[in-house]
């Protein structure tokens, strides 16, 4: 039996991708449990603006060098490795390759060559929301994605020549950011969104949808934010330190009734 979200889906697919837009948090629900609660194989990921393209931080970084990109890249690693002597305790873990220091960076501030997802919508339906928004965001809503990563990563395997998405899950001990957030990772090409990507991989296919964009309004955010902080999905659980505890405080004060830890 065909579903109407499959039907939604399949109207505006192309290339492997839909864009989709939901009214509201109980839509999205919804879909979460109507719909999608028994494909596994998606990753989630939350994006402040729908307008952003899926690239990293080094990406956007990048687009104004003309230096050698992989150089640059190779350099700022290597900064970021001699800055973090004798920061990471008494007894750090051995990061076993630079895939593992561009992940511990991720969740400290540095700009990777990563985009953070995680097996879980609501933990990235928070980090679409999290944020107020910018005076330079624009007004078509906030977008929380879902990419189905056994075929994309299958696909990646099989093309040869073509550019790579690598799916990445450190085993390090020193993220605890990276457990409470069900995350893992994606590295691809420095010159190239996901979408984009995703898009090449997949030319031509309108049957099975490899990457969905939900734009969800902005109207929400606060309907949102308290309806998982109820899920105990907030900044104290998903960053379990200082910041998390000031984040969670912060957010009490300019949400209404978002509650507290009390």
């Amino acid at each position: 039996m065909i579903t109407d979200f499959q039907k939604l889906a399949r109207e505006g697919l192309s290339d492997g991708v839909t864009h989709m837009k939901i009214e509201s948090w109980s839509e999205f629900n919804r879909l979460i449990f109507d719909e999608l609660l028994d494909f596994t194989n998606y990753v989630w990921r939350g994006q402040r603006s729908a307008s952003w393209l899926l690239e990293s931080t080094i990406t956007r970084k990048f687009k104004n060098h003309t230096e050698d990109k992989g150089e640059l890249l190779k350099k700022h690693l290597e900064n970021f490795k001699y800055a973090t002597r004798g920061r990471r305790g008494s007894n750090p873990d051995t990061l076993k390759d630079n895939t593992d220091w561009w992940a511990l960076g991720q969740h400290h501030g540095l700009a990777t060559p990563l985009l953070d997802w995680s097996i879980s919508p609501y933990v990235a339906a928070f980090f679409a929301f999290a944020e107020e928004r910018d005076d330079n965001d624009s007004n078509e809503g906030r977008a929380i994605f879902a990419l189905e990563k056994d075929d994309v990563g299958e696909k990646s395997r099989q093309l040869k020549g073509a550019e790579k998405i690598q799916f990445i899950k450190p085993f390090a001990d020193d993220n605890p950011r990276l457990v409470n957030q069900s995350g893992l990772f994606t590295y691809g090409p420095l010159e190239i969104d996901l979408e984009t990507l995703v898009k090449g991989y997949f030319k031509g296919e309108n049957s099975h949808t490899k990457l969905i964009k939900i734009i969800i309004p902005e109207s929400e955010r606060s309907t949102i934010l308290k309806g998982l902080n109820r899920m105990n999905i907030n900044h104290s659980t998903l960053f379990p330190d200082l910041t998390g505890a000031s984040l969670f405080s912060n957010m009490s004060l300019s949400v209404k009734n978002y509650g507290s830890l009390e």
